[in-house]
């Protein structure tokens, strides 16, 4: 659902940080922030109520290239991960492009991780979108903590729709831009298909 912005020829695309609450999903938009602001002229926003948190980024990636004549912007989203936050994660998630499910590798987090990803599902389905036609990442957080699952156990319960998956610990950077150049190529793969 990207943006055509025919006067500064740019195609602004929309990923969005999905997971459960303190998973690292704005962990990983901070991260992306601090590596690429230097030569970039996005700035983070941070668009706090009082007990939840999203941000939000706007960046050119350098190496992307270019599509018809056009740059891509990419505008990155963490949503909030408590659910009675829904009604933002909705608003937030509104023509979206990609996706990456952020999930804690923690044992005695499995539960939420599987109840925020069946979210994600209600979610895009409200929106008539189909989370199998739609550039997904799942990245699996928090690999650095003595209680992580194994990947194996993570991916049968959390890849059913065998997108691309990445293990990470968001706070040392590690997996975060394997994730982001992961989900990056599969929108530029879309929108190459599409009509500008």
């Amino acid at each position: 659902m990207s943006l055509v912005n025919p006067e500064t020829k740019e195609i602004i695309c929309k990923i969005v940080y999905y997971g459960p609450s303190l998973g690292g999903k704005t962990t990983n938009v901070q991260r992306i922030f601090h590596e690429t602001s230097e030569e970039q002229d996005g700035k983070l926003e941070a668009l706090n109520a009082e007990t939840e948190r999203t941000l939000f980024y706007d960046f050119l990636p350098l190496d992307v290239g270019e599509i018809r004549g056009y740059r891509v912007r990419f505008h990155v989203f963490s949503v909030p991960g408590q659910v009675v936050y829904d009604a933002s994660r909705k608003l937030i998630m509104k023509m979206l492009d990609g996706i990456i499910f952020v999930a804690d590798s923690q044992k005695e987090r499995m539960e939420e991780n599987i109840n925020s990803l069946r979210n994600l599902e209600v979610n895009l389905k409200q929106q008539g979108l189909d989370i199998t036609e739609i550039p997904l990442v799942i990245q699996y957080n928090k690999r650095d903590l003595p209680n992580a699952m194994s990947i194996d156990e993570m991916r049968k319960e959390l890849n059913k729709y065998n997108a691309p998956e990445f293990e990470a610990t968001a706070q040392d950077g590690k997996g975060v831009f394997e994730s982001l150049n992961s989900l990056s190529k599969s929108i530029i793969t879309v929108l190459k298909g599409g009509k500008i």
